[in-house]
């Protein structure tokens, strides 16, 4: 479970080109491996992960609704690319260039997830930091039972506007 006591700070973290975050997690979303670049730059212990929500490391930055299209995405059985903030067990923040994959059983049943993260292109944080800032707002403005669709809506709209799929417009970044 998210610390909510932790204070996000300015302090940003910068994955190195080379970097590759990977996580691993059952069907609820509990990690269930990490790699040590993960370790790095999430500030927590490998305990400390293991056997933790994977939202131990959101971001309160990101909209709700991002979240509710990636896992609306994997449990269909469809793989997901995005932009993530998240943030360090010191409060301190790294976005991410994800890709998460369903995991199948032999029966094609789903039994976990592969998120494999790298370093996102600057110019991509940048266009995509001011999307999330609307939908974050339209959320807060909406309350908590209207949250998820507002913000939904701020994307459909752009999407709309650029003429774009979601996948088209994540690869245009």
């Amino acid at each position: 479970m998210k610390n909510k006591s932790i204070v996000p700070t300015q302090h940003e973290r910068v994955m190195r080109e080379d970097d590759f975050i990977v996580s691993k997690t059952d069907p609820k979303g509990i990690i269930t491996y990490c790699n040590p670049i993960f370790i790095e730059f999430s500030g927590y212990s490998e305990a400390e992960l293991l056997g933790s929500q994977h939202n131990i490391i959101r971001h309160p930055d990101m909209p709700r609704a991002a979240f509710q299209l990636v896992w609306d995405t994997i449990q269909s059985g469809r793989e997901v690319f995005a932009y993530v903030k998240n943030m360090s067990k010191d409060g301190g923040f790294y976005w991410v260039f994800t890709h998460v994959t369903p995991d199948f059983d032999q029966s094609g049943a789903i039994v976990g997830y592969t998120s494999v993260r790298r370093c996102p292109k600057r110019k991509a944080v940048e266009a995509v930091a001011p999307v999330y800032q609307q939908m974050l707002q339209a959320e807060k403005a909406a309350g908590a039972k209207g949250a998820i669709a507002a913000g939904t809506q701020v994307l459909v709209d752009l999407l709309t506007k650029t003429g774009m799929s979601y996948e088209e417009l994540i690869f245009s970044l």
